[in-house]
């Protein structure tokens, strides 16, 4: 029964999406409000019936039946209930019925919050988010459908690939996708301007928190992701230039610099074509990720599908939305006016910068993505990893960084570079200093890594020291720069912390890259292994019953060259007898903002006939950066979402921008 009801619930938001479209665009073209308010019933129904279908997957798979085929391939009686829970997206299935119970979330939030836009533009902002739901749901009810039922049940399952039997990949889907579709809102409100031919400062002011929210949920879920590949796969990194991860780096990018672009269209009137460019390509990214994952193109441990058929359909999707988008932007583009005039120092100027930046780094990340696809479908070979980014995009991003503190310092249309210079001349000498200190402390010739650190600091310290000089700090009496500090807004708080969090990434992952120690040796028990300034010893391996694995476990005891004890590491090596297959779980001492990181491999023979185990040990400085860093930029994100001004559009209606409107 619980497949039925999921199933008829699937297709009940198919009927309502449809629905939401329909009623949606009638209310626009007739003016009836009658038509609205059902087009907006529509969207919170088409929600709950996804919902309900996604609580009846779940409980599909708490209970284990395994006479739903979806089930039958990811789940097992053994397997913990959290990952029973984190199976029913661990599929392809599943994972879209995620994307689906997302869209149609966002769908039903802008009907439900978006009182204050006007009339026509919230209108066809849900018909346009409706038109999605049509169409990802329609491939979810038709072409990959979670609630099948098999003749034969099978008395077990196949379990869940044991990679992602992981706590942190049990939360990064989520995230991820809440992020990846939070862009559906900001793409809707595109195609609703353009078709109304308004594009003002109260648009932009409503793209805003929409593109927040997805961003921060995005980097929290790219953050999880990297976490999980840095701990559980064991090689010792965090990021690989997998193509996978990259899917979700693109729509990441494009959307920062949507973030920025929309302030200049809503301060000054300003790059309004260039901003609803950015809102359609940010989401046209996550439909392309929806596509790399899901068509069965790549071969990743990220990816949930191996049907080409099913890949056929997504890009049909993905030509539709994207190109029904950017048709109607050709269409309406050369009738948007170009808006404020600028000096070439100014905030405005500074902000494009960013965004020149952002985008030819986007477009990097894409082309060094889908290059190696596009020949392998002539069934060529290329290999474009690592050395391509570290070339191209690192560059970019490093050019991006060293304008990135001056922007907030600098003033609307006009501004005074030398003043500003004065203002970062303190971020200018810690960076200097910070950079050369790097050189002088390791090998000279790890030129990059110090300019990466310096770059760090840079961006760091001058993020603190903006919001030292919006609160007067050491220029006013300590009580007034505290009276200013909760008079601040929360938005320029969460910038601060946005830009700060920035710059302590930047220097962990330039430091961490260049300065790793690794060290690998077979060792008996009682054998020593030396990794920089510490000695680790195998002490024993032992066996361990897990829930549904089974395991052998090292333990190692990590001293100093001196003998002093530091830690205790335990690695294990895990055998899932369901999926036939191994796994690695790392041991890991924190050590302030460094780890150190032990691995332990199959069984081999020593020279002397005794028995040893392949240790692999890793000193990883400054890796905690490399997660904090993006746990504050998150945060300083949902800081400035809960900025009230942020999250009100503008009272007043704004000019038109077009020669239509303007008709």
């Amino acid at each position: 029964m619980t497949a039925e009801l999921g199933a008829f619930s699937l297709v009940l938001a198919l009927v309502f999406s449809l629905a939401q479209a329909v009623l949606s665009a009638a209310g626009r073209v007739t003016g009836a409000q009658a038509f609205r308010r059902a087009g907006e019933g529509a969207a919170l129904a088409a929600f709950l019936a996804v919902a309900a279908a996604f609580l009846a997957l779940t409980a599909a798979f708490v209970s284990s039946d395994f006479s739903i085929a979806y089930v039958a391939n990811n789940s097992h009686t053994d397997k913990p209930l959290i990952y029973k829970i984190a199976g029913v997206w661990g599929g392809h299935e599943g994972s879209l019925l995620l994307w689906c119970l997302a869209l149609t979330g966002y769908g039903a939030a802008v009907a439900l919050f978006g009182e204050r836009l006007p009339r026509n533009l919230k209108s066809l902002t849900v018909a346009s988010q409706g038109v999605l739901g049509v169409l990802f749901i329609g491939f979810a009810v038709f072409a990959s459908n979670a609630f099948l039922r098999l003749p034969t049940p099978p008395v077990e399952g196949r379990s869940l690939n044991p990679l992602l039997q992981d706590p942190a990949l049990a939360l990064h889907p989520p995230f991820l996708y809440a992020g990846y579709v939070g862009l559906s809102v900001p793409f809707s409100l595109a195609v609703a301007a353009l078709i109304e031919g308004r594009i003002d400062a109260a648009w932009a002011r409503w793209v805003r928190p929409w593109t927040l929210a997805a961003w921060s949920l995005l980097t929290v879920g790219i953050t999880l992701g990297a976490f999980w590949a840095y701990y559980e796969l064991g090689w010792g990194g965090w990021w690989a230039w997998d193509p996978v991860e990259n899917a979700s780096f693109m729509p990441w990018l494009a959307s920062a610099a949507l973030l920025h672009s929309a302030v200049v269209t809503e301060k000054r009137g300003a790059l309004p074509g260039w901003t609803v460019f950015l809102a359609l390509l940010a989401f046209s990214f996550s439909m392309l990720g929806a596509f790399l994952v899901r068509s069965g193109i790549l071969t990743s441990v990220h990816a949930f599908a191996v049907d080409p058929t099913r890949g056929v359909i997504l890009v049909g999707i993905m030509l539709a939305a994207a190109g029904a988008g950017f048709g109607l932007f050709a269409w309406r583009v050369p009738n948007l006016a170009p808006g404020g005039v600028f000096a070439p120092i100014s905030r405005e100027a500074s902000l494009v910068l960013n965004n020149l930046f952002l985008a030819v780094a986007a477009a990097v990340v894409f082309v060094g993505t889908l290059f190696p696809l596009l020949f392998e479908a002539l069934h060529k070979t290329i290999s474009i990893g690592p050395p391509y980014f570290n070339l191209t995009f690192a560059p970019l991003m490093g050019a991006a960084l060293l304008v990135l503190p001056a922007g907030p310092l600098l003033a609307w249309k006009r501004a005074d570079l030398k003043g500003v210079w004065q203002r970062l001349m303190l971020a200018a000498a810690l960076a200097a200093g910070a950079a050369i200190l790097t050189l002088a402390l390791h090998a000279p010739i790890a030129v990059f890594a110090a300019i990466g650190v310096g770059l760090g600091v840079w961006v760091a310290v001058g993020a603190l020291l903006e919001a030292a000089q919006r609160v007067r700090l050491f220029k006013a009496p300590l009580a007034e720069s505290l009276r200013r500090v909760g008079g601040l807004p929360r938005g320029s708080w969460g910038m601060t912390l946005a830009h700060l969090g920035l710059g302590l990434f930047v220097m962990g992952a330039a430091y961490e890259t260049a300065y790793r120690v690794e060290a690998a040796e077979v060792l008996a028990p009682g054998g020593s292994l030396r990794l920089g300034a510490y000695v680790l010893t195998l002490d024993s391996v032992v066996g361990v019953a897990g829930p549904n694995y089974s395991a052998e476990r090292a333990r190692i005891s990590v001293t100093r060259a001196n003998g002093a004890p530091v830690c205790k590491a335990e690695p294990e090596r895990r055998y899932y007898p369901v999926n036939r297959q191994q796994t690695s779980e790392v041991g890991l001492c924190f050590k302030g903002l460094n780890d150190l990181y032990v691995v332990a491999g199959d069984a081999r023979a020593l020279p002397n006939g005794t028995e040893g185990r392949l240790i692999r040990a890793y000193w990883n400085p400054w890796v905690r950066l490399i997660f904090l860093g993006p746990l504050l930029m998150a945060i300083g994100g949902a800081l400035s979402l809960s900025d009230r001004r942020l999250r009100l559009a503008a009272a007043q209606r704004a000019a038109p921008v077009t020669a239509e409107a303007r008709a």
